[in-house]
């Protein structure tokens, strides 16, 4: 069996990390004398990694497959930046020869990137299957470029994999058939296990003093026990000056003089704020620790210790959740409800509201850690991924439960 995997932008390097390596788990089992086959065949699995190039600079891109082991990729299709058309399109024509090249079995996408939708609709074509790991996460939020990537690249998909219950639903009130849907866990939570000690011995001198973008700002090598972190990238939270402006304000004048502020700042952001002539008021305070863009563990290590997290990223939504780390989600919805306090999660929706975002800033201050496990988010998701490809059954037979 030959499988062609998928990733684009940086999100799904930590999904496609544990898949490699449960690949190659199942290829070690299978070869051993009389070892136990996980699947009705016993074929060894060839597997073939795409990288599209959508990240493509050294700290989006480089850094992350060292830091996570994941192999070089096999073929990089060097799409590079450009609109959604640009990279959707670019990316279609060039993994179109690929596949007429490589003739796969299979190919594996994830997440939500352009990535995503374009290998695809480009597999499809070719009548090759497509398995989407990270299958039925909905937003209902139209405007959202990811949104429409879910919901083609899962109406297109032979074997739709969730990563939680509310997923699955999601899926079956679409009118995809049972057999298509099966519930495997979330792939993140894999990489968050197998990096959790490694990130642990990471100290927070190190982290600062090794990805401050202002080096002129004085850190204190005991910084580690009350700071406030945050990411902010979407475009409905930094492209406007009159909602930017706001959050800014909020955090200079109300967040940091309670504890530092740490900020590994994405290049969109920093570009924004110099736009729109707020720069100098955060440079120019003390209680905000500017970073550059930082590695997987790096991130980890701050999230676990954080006394709150501020963020608009899913990601960090789903790791905030595990770890108990008390989290502001500056967005409107998500398509990861399975984080919300409602459903056991670490997470609540404050949108770019400041008066809402000042309310339940000052409520979760007062909140325990309280670390929450979802049903199959225990680092096994990966190698039920592989095993429900390999047990794929087109006629279309019940599996129990939907659930591997």
């Amino acid at each position: 069996m030959k499988i062609i995997s998928v990733v684009g932008a940086r999100p799904n390097f930590m999904k496609i990390a544990p898949f490699i390596r449960a690949i190659k788990d199942f290829n070690s089992r299978q070869t051993v004398p009389h070892g136990p086959a996980i699947g009705s065949q016993e074929e060894l699995i060839e597997h073939i990694l795409v990288h599209t190039g959508q990240h493509y600079d050294d700290r989006m891109s480089k850094a992350f497959f060292k830091a996570l082991n994941i192999p070089e990729a096999d073929i990089n299709l060097g799409v590079g930046s450009g609109s959604h058309a640009e990279q959707v399109g670019q990316t279609m024509m060039a993994f179109e020869k690929v596949l007429e090249k490589e003739k796969p079995d299979w190919v594996v996408v994830v997440g939500d990137v352009n990535a995503t939708l374009a290998c695809s609709v480009t597999a499809k074509k070719q009548l090759v299957k497509v398995c989407h790991i990270e299958a039925g996460l909905r937003s209902r939020d139209m405007a959202m470029p990811e949104e429409i990537n879910r919901l083609v690249t899962d109406r297109l998909s032979d074997l739709l994999l969730t990563p939680d219950t509310l997923s699955s639903e999601n899926l079956r009130d679409e009118g995809t058939p049972d057999n298509n849907i099966v519930f495997v866990g979330n792939i993140m939570i894999d990489t968050l296990e197998a990096n959790r000690r490694k990130a642990e011995r990471i100290s927070m001198e190190s982290i600062l003093k090794n990805n401050l973008l202002l080096q002129k700002q004085f850190i204190h090598p005991g910084e580690d026990k009350d700071y406030a972190l945050i990411t902010l990238h979407r475009p409905s939270n930094v492209d406007h000056p009159d909602v930017l402006t706001p959050l800014i304000n909020f955090l200079l004048d109300e967040v940091t003089p309670d504890m530092p502020l740490i900020w590994p700042i994405h290049p969109r952001t920093e570009k924004r704020l110099k736009t729109f002539g707020i720069w100098d008021r955060i440079v120019e305070n003390p209680g905000v620790i500017l970073l550059h863009p930082i590695g997987y563990h790096e991130m980890l290590r701050l999230n676990m210790h954080a006394r709150i997290i501020l963020t608009d990223s899913g990601g960090l939504q789903e790791e905030s959740t595990v770890l108990g780390t008390p989290c502001l989600t500056l967005r409107w919805n998500t398509e990861r409800p399975i984080t919300l306090r409602e459903h056991g999660g670490a997470s609540v929706l404050v949108g770019n509201n400041v008066d809402r975002i000042r309310k339940e800033y000052h409520h979760t201050l007062r909140i325990n850690r309280k670390p929450q496990r979802p049903e199959l988010w225990d680092g096994r998701t990966a190698m039920r991924c592989v095993e429900a490809i390999v047990n794929y059954d087109p006629a279309g037979s019940e599996r129990k439960d939907n659930q591997i």
